[in-house]
């Protein structure tokens, strides 16, 4: 079992810029994938980042790429996701998974260990 916690959340205002982490309770180059995924009020759950720890291979969604930056400070097995100019679409609750099994790498099905979530609130 992989406990994935994640931390950083909050409220910011339009334009800021936010970074949030995750830290996993095993080696995080166990993993294959870990990332993030986030659910917009009233919207399906959807990927933001992931990468590969072994590999670095990071992907983004599209709608995100240039605003969001994925990466992972192995001493302390956390990913963390750095996310700038904020807007208010993007509130929503954020969540680290890992280890992905299949298919897409950004779509959340496709992730067994998940964490509970934080909440990022962007707002004037």
């Amino acid at each position: 079992q992989v406990e994935l916690v994640e931390s950083g959340g909050g409220s910011v205002q339009p334009g800021g810029t936010l970074r949030m982490s995750c830290r996993a309770s095993i080696n995080i180059y166990h993993t294959n994938y870990i990332g993030w995924f986030r659910q917009r009020p009233g919207k399906e759950r959807e990927g933001v980042a992931v990468i590969s720890p072994v590999g670095g291979v990071t992907r983004y969604a599209d709608s995100l790429k240039g605003r969001v930056r994925v990466f992972i400070e192995d001493a302390n097995d956390t990913v963390y996701l750095e996310m700038k100019n904020l807007e208010p679409d993007d509130t929503a609750t954020y969540y680290c998974a890992a280890e992905w099994h299949t298919g897409n790498v950004l779509i959340p099905r496709y992730y067994k260990y998940w964490g509970q979530g934080i909440q990022l609130n962007v707002s004037a």
